[in-house]
């Protein structure tokens, strides 16, 4: 067999003469070169993400409830949100408080919040009830939601009813998904309760639902099992109540082979699984004590009653402070704020005997 071989081609470098295809991107290379070292380096602009609002209208919604309507200080829309999502509200004072909307989540020109006067609760609400007028600016962060009502997502899932759970204010975060709900023709049903009907806000807006959807409890507690009376299978039910009601649903909600609960505090959760230990706060070198069901941040409002918190569920970060010295057991919601050498001290606690903090 004969092995026949391709001819080596010419060389394409033809001594002596440029290749004028090469020369001419050699130029351009150094022409761009010297062109862009001569211009002038934009710096990124920061994105401003927090909201510039002014009350625009504040009504008495009942007894104790104080509604706000929140616009943007320079007349532009809002940003968008959905049934579930609040917003963190700073305060003139310079406190941070978490409100869920309670508007029309349609409404891109306002932004409706109801606050329930606390006297014990920190003074945030004592100053919106007292200080906070017509024409007052203030500033937040958001809308966010850490509550989302997921129907129709839930239709994929082979959910054909929902059923809402609200006790006293935390109406505010229920009540724009039972619109939502109406809207969209799914299946539900709301139960209301509270004290009286004299401190139950937004009945007004609650009655123009269908009567046969609406349950509205007062007087004597209920036991979960009345409560989730309408929960069934293919149910997923959305609660928002006091911690101590929360716990009762949970331990019912089993027994119904309901699909889903979901559910949002309007405060602490009850510590468990703690051991006790002391805080040193580095700026005036006293010494807390922290006891086994207790958090970090109650403690430390005892000596320090102007601490920075808001959530008190360790999901905003407000509470964060730096740790000068000891081991931090994190118990926080976000993991994004489990930065090194800080702590949420409204949930986070401690592996050591001692932590040193900056304040």
């Amino acid at each position: 067999m004969t092995e026949t071989r391709s001819p080596v081609p010419p060389s394409l470098h033809r001594p002596g003469r440029r290749d004028r295809l090469l020369t001419a991107a050699r130029f351009a290379v150094r022409g761009y070169v010297a062109a862009t070292s001569r211009m002038r380096i934009i710096e990124p602009t920061e994105v401003d993400r927090v909201l510039r609002l002014v009350v625009a209208d504040t009504r008495s919604e009942a007894a104790g409830v104080r509604s706000l309507r929140l616009a943007a200080a320079d007349g532009s829309d809002l940003p968008p949100w959905h049934p579930g999502a609040h917003i963190d509200l700073t305060l003139p004072s310079g406190k941070v408080r978490q409100y869920s909307l309670c508007g029309d989540h349609t409404d891109r020109r306002n932004y409706r919040i109801a606050i329930r006067r606390l006297p014990d609760g920190g003074g945030g609400s004592i100053e919106i009830h007292d200080r906070l007028l017509v024409g007052a600016r203030v500033t937040a962060a958001g809308p966010r939601n850490a509550f989302p009502f997921a129907y129709p997502h839930l239709a994929r899932a082979d959910i054909s009813r929902v059923v809402f759970l609200a006790a006293g204010i935390g109406i505010t975060a229920i009540l724009p998904m039972v619109r939502a709900a109406a809207a969209s023709g799914v299946d539900w049903h709301l139960t209301y309760l509270g004290r009286d009907t004299a401190t139950m806000p937004f009945l007004d807006e609650i009655g123009e639902f269908d009567p046969d959807r609406v349950r509205t409890l007062t007087g004597q507690r209920r036991t979960a099992a009345e409560l989730l009376a309408h929960a069934g299978p293919r149910t997923s039910v959305y609660f928002c109540g006091p911690p101590g009601l929360l716990a009762d649903i949970r331990t019912e909600f089993d027994r119904t082979g309901a699909a889903g609960l979901h559910f949002e505090r309007f405060g602490p959760e009850p510590v468990a699984g703690g051991q006790p230990f002391d805080i040193r706060l580095a700026r005036t070198t006293a010494s807390i004590h922290v006891a086994a069901d207790v958090s970090a941040l109650a403690a430390v409002r005892g000596a320090v009653p102007d601490v920075a918190y808001s959530c008190q569920q360790g999901f905003c970060g407000t509470c964060r402070v730096r740790v000068v010295s000891g081991d931090v057991e994190r118990r926080g919601r976000s993991p994004f704020l489990d930065e090194p050498d800080t702590m949420l001290i409204c949930t986070d606690r401690a592996k050591s005997a001692q932590l040193t903090i900056d304040l």
